[in-house]
């Protein structure tokens, strides 16, 4: 299992990927820019990676953005392809640990892109946000608001937090969970950083993650 992968291309830089437990460490040193170091949370991110131009991308289950993305084939095909896969395998494990489920079958589990597309915010998007009122859990409502208030600034996610509550105090409105996917889309830059430290909104805004049991 490859847990490391240290990237170089002579005009986009150094990358290095490393997996540590549930989540991957990131570090990228670009020409010319500062360093910089992120966290991505596996439960966030989509287990079937996409292919644009010279890059492979995994990308948010919430909204379709990348947040991991690796220079195609480097260092080698070896170690390239041993970490992708050792990503998508602790992604879809990750997402169903973090989601209380379990897998179906032992083809299920060996196939982590099985049923495991992004959602879709788009038309229609609302009804389909329907299907997972009956699995809410208020006690990860509240802990994700408190991982919110923790970790980001309150002025930028205020929204996201009065939506958070309003569900809390009514888990069976369909409102109330459409005005979490709302606020939600109205973070702009800031979703990324929702994701990596409140996990659970992936699961409440997710299409249906409960329809395999």
């Amino acid at each position: 299992m490859t847990t490391k992968l240290i990237q170089k291309d002579l005009f986009k830089g150094t990358q290095e990927f490393e997996l540590v437990d549930d989540h991957v460490d990131i570090r990228i040193k670009a020409p010319f820019k500062k360093e910089e170091t992120l966290t991505v949370m596996l439960t966030v991110l989509d287990p079937e990676p996409v292919i644009s131009q010279s890059a492979l991308h995994f990308n948010s289950r919430v909204n379709g953005e990348p947040l991991i993305s690796l220079f195609l084939g480097k260092p080698n095909t070896d170690e390239f392809n041993g970490f992708v896969n050792t990503i998508k395998q602790k992604a879809f494990e990750e997402f169903n640990a973090f989601a209380g489920l379990q897998s179906t079958s032992r083809s299920a589990a060996g196939n982590p892109n099985a049923d495991e597309s992004p959602v879709d915010f788009g038309e229609g998007g609302e009804a389909q946000l329907t299907k997972n009122r009956d699995h809410i859990q208020v006690e990860r409502i509240d802990e994700t608001i408190e991982l919110l208030k923790q970790h980001l600034e309150i002025q930028d996610i205020e929204p996201l937090i009065s939506a958070l509550e309003r569900l809390k105090a009514d888990t069976n409105s369909e409102e109330n969970l459409t005005g979490v996917l709302h606020a939600f889309n109205e973070l702009g830059s800031y979703q990324g950083a929702v994701l990596t430290y409140a996990p659970y909104v992936s699961i409440l805004l997710y299409d249906d993650p409960f329809s395999n049991m």
